[in-house]
């Protein structure tokens, strides 16, 4: 009965390997026939040497580099405050943190144009409503991390100890909390990473360069490039999901958060 389980479980696992695999191999073979009766990275050197590729791939690290700031110093102070001081607020803030998981991204997005595109609130076209916006649809993955490595550490104690030796909540938060989360902060900041590079529909409508809307087009233009850069946005997230893994292991004590999209 026990290696009957054990067999069904590995049937399982190779089957789901296979189904999330075989797609992506597939597309990363069909890459390689850019030229014609050979295999070669001519779609990848192509992709990579193109200007508006490097000019939508680096305004999305940039997006993504002020989400990741713009979160972290949002969500720190609001994950520490609700664990210290506010406990009863914890689960109605965890219901908010989860709504972009339930609100639909073209719903988001369309609310966003419908109230920023009048006055007195005309700042639709202002890139900070992106990042605003980044940093909600981010919202999920960085807040759970930061609470998740509060969970780990006696907060209360900590605080206290600073507290009795002089130090002001400024000390606390940035030289006491944060080192004691930063595997925690690391992991929602690779998440928030992967998640704004891969992401499609806000630079879109808000009309903004990005990795993800400039993949879309080039889609209705060409065969194989689209491909290669569906394999290169793949290897981005693994590779987020891979440092995580990596400096989870450096957080003694820390629980990792890993999640993807």
């Amino acid at each position: 009965m026990r290696r009957s389980g054990r067999t069904w479980a590995w049937f399982w696992m190779i089957l789901g390997i296979l189904y999330f695999f075989l797609p992506l191999l597939a597309t990363f073979m069909f890459s390689l026939h850019a030229q014609r009766g050979t295999l070669s990275l001519v779609a990848y050197q192509n992709v990579l040497h193109d200007r508006a590729f490097i000019y939508n791939f680096t305004a999305s690290v940039i997006w993504a580099i002020f989400t990741i700031v713009v979160g972290i110093l949002l969500f720190v102070p609001t994950a520490f405050v609700i664990r210290l001081k506010l406990p009863k607020f914890r689960a109605p803030v965890e219901f908010i943190t989860l709504l972009p998981f339930v609100i639909p991204a073209i719903v988001y997005v369309f609310a966003l144009v419908r109230t920023y595109s009048r006055p007195p609130l005309l700042i639709v076209n202002s890139p900070f409503l992106l990042i605003a916006a980044y940093t909600i649809l981010c919202m999920p993955y960085m807040y759970s991390a930061v609470d998740t490595g509060l969970r780990a550490i006696d907060v209360r104690t900590l605080t206290e100890a600073a507290q009795s030796l002089g130090g002001g909540w400024g000390v606390i938060l940035f030289r006491i909390i944060l080192p004691n989360i930063r595997v925690a902060i690391l992991s929602g900041t690779f998440l928030s990473f992967a998640i704004v590079m891969g992401e499609l529909i806000l630079a879109q409508y808000l009309v903004k360069p990005a990795f993800a809307p400039y993949m879309a087009y080039l889609m209705q233009q060409k065969a194989y490039e689209p491909a290669a850069l569906a394999v290169i946005s793949f290897g981005l997230t693994w590779a987020s999901m891979g440092i995580i893994q990596v400096m989870s292991r450096g957080g003694r004590g820390q629980a990792p958060v890993a999640a993807g999209h």
